[in-house]
């Protein structure tokens, strides 16, 4: 009887000890690294060596730094190499990329080298994978003071450097009305109900200061638009 019970019991019970693995992989999958940078690839990529001697290759989260031949490629690099290079980091994990890359943010004892590429004009937000409203503030107060890649006129994203034939069919997709610059002048819209599109949005909030577009502060305007 004993032993019935037993052989009806196991199965369940290593059923359960599944599961629970199964929820604590990701977990272990996720955790924090720390070590010493051996490596500085370009403005948001950098090698980690650790406590086993692994050396594990980070990429910057929440940022996209400008390609080694775009212009200031070669000084984001420089930036984030007198930033981490040789020095102990802490990584705070958030996810792997579909190359095999662990992605996160490099902590320099209490400074975010992340969010410092950013306030250093040395990196864009990477407004795709950004959540942290501190990346966009400081992208803004970069922009405006004209810091790093923004003293030029107008610098390229990288993400629009590696694919420019998107940027081309989008740039095919716009309304017409958007291109004239005669429907982009400061002071004619002020509500997201007026935007026509999230680009033009962005065009009011970053280029004529319309605040009010940008209720959460988290420098996306008008969510309906800009999801």
């Amino acid at each position: 009887m004993n032993g019935d019970v037993f052989t009806d019991e196991f199965p369940s019970t290593m059923s359960k000890i599944a599961v629970f693995l199964s929820l604590l992989l990701p977990l272990v999958a996720q955790a924090d690294l720390s070590g010493r940078v051996v490596g500085v690839t370009d403005g948001d990529t950098i090698t980690l060596l650790d406590a086993s001697n692994r050396q594990i290759k980070i990429r910057l989260h929440q940022i996209d730094a400008p390609e080694k031949k775009q212009d200031f490629g070669q000084a984001s690099k420089q930036s984030l190499s007198d930033l981490v290079f040789g020095k102990q980091v802490k990584i705070e994990v958030a996810d792997t990329d579909k190359y095999g890359r662990t992605v996160g943010k490099v902590w320099i004892g209490g400074t975010d080298a992340n969010l410092e590429q950013v306030k250093r004009g040395m990196a864009w937000v990477y407004e795709k994978y950004a959540n942290e409203p501190a990346y966009f503030a400081a992208e803004r107060t970069a922009k405006m003071n004209r810091v790093g890649l923004w003293n030029q006129p107008n610098p390229t994203p990288p993400w629009v450097y590696r694919h420019p034939e998107r940027a081309s069919s989008t740039a095919t997709a716009k309304p017409p009305a958007l291109s004239g610059k005669s429907s982009r002048r400061c002071g004619e819209k002020r509500f997201c109900k007026e935007m026509s599109s999230c680009e033009e949005a962005r065009y009011f909030l970053n280029e004529c200061g319309v605040k009010g577009l940008d209720g959460d502060g988290d420098g996306r305007p008008c969510e309906a638009l800009c999801q």
